[in-house]
């Protein structure tokens, strides 16, 4: 592989398959560890969606159904965009076909869809990936390097949380309980890996939502535990802008992330006795909301022949996937095909657990 370049295959022709694509096509062959991209296919469920992809993108093949795209044997790694409820069947569909896989945040629907997906990795001998771009941000790798070497201490205390304004219609898909709508798995994703990035899997999980009458949920607050002490207070909300923005408290100094901490252009570390210091985005990696990095890693560690990323590790994404599945238990939050009560009264709900 390390001769061409990796070749892609793109799963789903929506928006954020366009934004991939558009970063993907925009490495021109300047990475010092290796080729640039190609993307060699597309697949949609609609032939004329795919077909429209293609054009925009220079794709010589589009596939109006994702088994040929699976079966491609000229795909290196594809990267599934589907809306999440799929990506349990796509990505497994990719990988027991032979094909290493991207698959988009959250994950999957819930934990047990999750475990497959890893297991037939493993079975297959195949590379897998969440797409948690956060994690392969060069400037959230350099805090998360502070925070690793000690430089405000022990951690106390993370703060995150992430909200759309809305309103958003009964009909669109983030209120469509069969797309696994509502705000914690396509927002609340975010504060809760950035949470575990920095201290792992919690001990402890508590968590209050309110629901809309479709029961998914319009917002959710959740406090995350640890035995060491440490809390994390997360929110996420599809029904009021929040700023977006996450703050790590140590026993000896904190951080600051401005809004938009997932995809950050600085931050600042304040410390006891020393004037704040800034830390800002290399101009070289390319404008903030770029998955260039993501990217770039999964062609990495193909090319070193792993199967999964040091930066995004499996263990990690079934560890917040547990995490999703607690704050829904504890908020009544079930989607079609899960077992369990659906609230629909539009009321919080939440317990201690």
């Amino acid at each position: 592989m390390a001769e061409r370049g990796v070749r892609w295959g793109i799963l789903a022709t929506g928006g954020i398959a366009a934004a991939f694509a558009s970063d993907l096509t925009a490495e021109k062959g300047d990475d010092p560890e290796g080729p640039a991209a190609e993307i060699v296919a597309v697949a949609s469920r609609r032939p004329e969606s795919a077909r429209a992809f293609a054009d925009r993108f220079g794709v010589a093949r589009a596939y109006g159904d994702w088994e040929s795209l699976a079966a491609d044997e000229d795909v290196d790694v594809v990267y599934v965009a589907t809306p999440h409820t799929a990506h349990r069947a796509a990505a497994g569909l990719c990988l027991t076909a032979g094909r290493n896989v991207l698959c988009e945040k959250p994950f999957t629907l819930n934990l047990r869809e999750a475990e497959e997906l890893v297991a037939l990795a493993r079975e297959h001998d195949r590379f897998l990936m969440e797409a948690m771009w956060m994690y392969c941000n060069p400037l959230v790798r350099r805090l998360k390097a502070l925070v690793d070497d000690g430089a405000i201490g022990e951690v106390r205390t993370v703060q995150a949380d992430f909200g759309l304004a809305g309103p958003f219609a009964a009909d669109h898909r983030l209120r469509n309980p069969a797309l696994g709508g509502g705000a914690l798995l396509d927002l609340g994703v975010y504060p809760v890996s950035f949470a575990q990035l920095l201290l792992g899997e919690p001990d402890g999980v508590a968590a209050s939502a309110v629901l809309s009458p479709e029961g998914v949920d319009l917002q959710t607050g959740a406090v995350l535990s640890w035995n060491s002490g440490a809390l994390a207070s997360l929110h996420c909300s599809i029904d009021g802008a929040t700023a977006a923005t996450a703050s790590v408290t140590g026993s000896r100094g904190r951080i600051d992330v401005p809004s938009g901490f997932f995809h950050p252009d600085r931050f600042v570390l304040h410390r006891e006795g020393r004037d704040p210091e800034e830390f800002t985005a290399d101009p070289a990696d390319g404008p903030r909301e770029s998955m260039r990095h993501e990217a770039r890693e999964v062609m990495r560690a193909l090319r070193a022949g792993e199967k999964e990323s040091p930066l995004v590790p499996l263990e990690g994404t079934l560890a917040v996937m547990r995490t999703l599945d607690a704050v829904r238990e504890r908020t009544g939050v079930r989607y079609p095909g899960e077992s369990g009560p659906r609230r629909r009264d539009g009321q919080a709900a939440g317990t201690l657990g």
